[in-house]
């Protein structure tokens, strides 16, 4: 039993309370948003130096033993991305400060920010399934009026198709939670594992996982991904970098866990649906970011692109693909964020997201320009940046797979992604330019900071790999042996 792994859901949730009630005192609100931040991230770190080397960590509320009680565990998966979450989250609360606006601010800004990190939270913290649900619900209904904070006229359409897709995907979520309940009696991830390895994975148990990948689907944006350009591109730069590195990972997360540890023994069906899957959205994610000419179009396909090769790494199911994928979800939250915030401050400076409306940016914002160059660079997995570690070994899990048609497809929309963003560089950063600063919409005041920071992390993460490959191999080999889990939640079992 460790009281620390509570401590993510309950700091965020509880300085968020204490902002609604002083709703007025903006600058309390923004030092309690970033004290709940550091704390968090803090608190992750003391977790994965106890989990490296006393083992998972777990937490039954209540006292009251698995399967019978609600079980929080803390393994090192969910320590790295809570830690990574921290760090992102406080650099768009940097960036926040100087671009989210005194309206919105006052409307609940920082609590709804810290309601949302608290359902991320846990979600990767929670050891049952049904407390998976009601995590994704807390982090969704934050989003919702994330979304629409602000009134705008893109903002409330694209609301709307927000809300009804995710309401849609947690009814189905709701279904496939009872159907597993009637065929198993149990919804703790370890019971559940013990349970279905006893029973087997017939044909009626595959087509309920078959229903949960339909559902982390639509909040992952793997291939059911209609809904993500339009939504992620019509909040502020801030809210849609926190939904960029985020929400998509949240369902990423669902993915790797329920099919590692629950559905992982029809892996011929189940897996390679995941990969068919992954390869559809990957293909069609590529052909919007080359397709368009507006940069937060370009960005939000170039998320889709993400989800799709993580998932390629999960589908291959061998140790090799899950390093793979592990690395690149810890690179994608990262870079994502920046790119959301690199292309959100363009179009902060120039007033307009039309590729050929802006040119010669470099000329007035040069370190702002290099950085775009290198999380460009980052992006497409490019050495020695964060990206390419995690993407050779995405490529050499499928290929060990058998699953060369995936590796190969991974590889060919790399090419297309690093050919979109650097359309957005030559158009945007190089020719001549007619603005002046005095003509330009906005100012990078306060907000190269958060951005030099997260582009530090894609050089550090690239160049210092060796430095997390022991935290990253401790969580992959948890996730290609449930025994481990298990033995940790359960005790013999």
């Amino acid at each position: 039993m460790n009281n620390l792994i509570i401590l993510p859901i309950i700091i965020p949730i509880l300085l968020g309370m204490v902002m609604v009630i002083f709703r007025k005192n903006i600058m309390l609100h923004r030092i309690l948003s970033i004290v709940s931040t550091i704390a968090v991230g803090a608190v992750s770190f003391v977790l994965m130096m106890q989990i490296k080397t006393k083992g998972i960590q777990t937490l039954q509320l209540g006292g009251w033993e698995a399967p019978f009680g609600v079980s929080m565990v803390g393994d090192m998966l969910s320590m790295l991305l809570i830690l990574v979450t921290s760090i992102v989250s406080l650099c768009c609360l940097l960036y926040a400060f100087h671009s989210i606006g005194k309206e919105r601010e006052l409307h609940y800004f920082y609590p709804l920010f810290l309601f949302l990190i608290t359902g991320v939270n846990g979600s990767f913290l929670t050891g049952d399934i049904f407390n998976l649900f009601v995590c994704f619900e807390v982090m969704l209904v934050a989003s919702y009026v994330l979304i629409a904070l602000g009134g705008t006229g893109v903002q409330l359409r694209e609301s709307i198709k927000y809300i009804l897709i995710n309401i849609i995907s947690s009814f189905l979520f709701l279904v496939a939670i009872a159907y597993l309940y009637a065929m198993v009696g149990t919804l703790n991830f370890a019971h559940l594992s013990v349970r279905i390895a006893s029973v087997g994975q017939d044909g009626l148990m595959t087509t309920v996982a078959i229903l949960f990948l339909i559902v982390f689907s639509l909040k992952a944006g793997l291939f059911l991904f209609y809904w993500l350009p339009g939504s992620y591109s019509a909040p502020p730069p801030a809210i849609a970098a926190i939904f960029a590195a985020l929400l998509t990972k949240v369902g990423i997360y669902a993915i790797m866990r329920i099919f590692t540890l629950v559905f992982y023994h029809n892996p011929e069906n189940t897996h390679l649906f995941i990969g068919i899957l992954a390869a559809a959205t990957m293909i069609l994610g590529a052909i919007g970011a080359v397709a368009y000419n507006d940069i937060q179009r370009v960005m939000t396909y170039n998320v889709v692109v993400g989800v799709g090769l993580i998932l390629a790494g999960v589908a291959s199911f061998t140790t090799v693909g899950m390093t793979g994928a592990l690395y690149y979800l810890i690179h994608d939250m990262i870079v994502k964020a920046l790119i959301f915030l690199l292309g959100g401050t363009i179009i902060h400076l120039t007033g307009t997201s039309k590729l050929n409306e802006i040119s010669g940016l470099i000329r007035l914002h040069p370190q702002f320009g290099w950085m775009f160059f290198i999380a460009a660079l980052s992006l497409s997995g490019i050495p020695p940046l964060s990206g390419f570690i995690g993407k050779i070994f995405i490529t050499e899990g499928t290929f060990g797979a058998g699953y060369f048609w995936l590796g190969g497809i991974g590889l060919i929309t790399s090419l297309m992604v690093l050919f979109s963003i650097m359309k957005v560089f030559m158009n945007v950063f190089w020719g001549y330019t007619d603005l002046t600063l005095e003509e330009e919409k906005g100012t990078t005041k306060g907000l190269l900071l958060p951005i030099g920071i997260l582009t530090f992390l894609t050089i550090a993460l690239g160049l210092g790999t060796e430095g997390i490959h022991e935290f990253v191999d401790i969580a992959v080999e948890t996730l290609m042996n449930p025994e481990i889990y298990i033995e940790a939640v359960l005790g013999s079992h």
